[in-house]
Formats: C-alpha cells, sequence, structure tokens
C-alpha cells in the first residue's frame, strides 16, 4: 500500500526537492526502506548502523512518535503519514 512521508527541507536534497514522497510498507522500517531504495542516502541519514532512529531525529506515524509506539515494526496503512522531524536544540 502507498504511504506518504513528509520530508524535511535539509533532506530535501535527496529527494529531488520533493516534500512528499509515496512509498510502499506495511511498517515504518519497511516504508523507511523503500525511501532510500528510492532515494539512496535516505537511510543513513534518519538510522544508525544499528537501523535504530538517530537520536536528533524524530519519526512519527501520524501524531504518534514511533519510539512510544513499536519502534521501526510500528503498522503503517494508507492513512498513515510519517514525519520525519529533525530535533531542534537550543535555548537561553
Amino acid at each position: 500500500m502507498s504511504i506518504r512521508i513528509k520530508i524535511p527541507t535539509p533532506l530535501r536534497k535527496f529527494t529531488a526537492n520533493k516534500d512528499v514522497v509515496e512509498v510502499e510498507g506495511s511498517n515504518v522500517g519497511e516504508a523507511l526502506r523503500a525511501l532510500d531504495a528510492a532515494h539512496p542516502g535516505m537511510w543513513a541519514k534518519i538510522c544508525d548502523d544499528n537501523g535504530k532512529v538517530r537520536r536528533f531525529i524524530n519519526v512519527y506515524a501520524g501524531d504518534d512518535d514511533i519510539r512510544f509506539l513499536e519502534g521501526m515494526a510500528t503498522p503503517v496503512d494508507a492513512k498513515t503519514e510519517i514525519s520525519i522531524i529533525p530535533a531542534i536544540a537550543g535555548g537561553c
């Protein structure tokens, strides 16, 4: 099934400047692997060598952070939109 992935501005250079990419997959991990297959280099920017989402990247399935769901195994369907959000750091 086709899943929509929202691409943040810093990663759009990998997607020919597309802000949304549609891929196939039944869970977040499959969708992100499909994203990398279509746009090489994305996986390494999102995940570490162990396949875990990098510390300063947040991945949401709908409105929920996948770290609080089933991680990469979080199921998705055609209604689910995946969002990749770089964490913002800073302070006063």
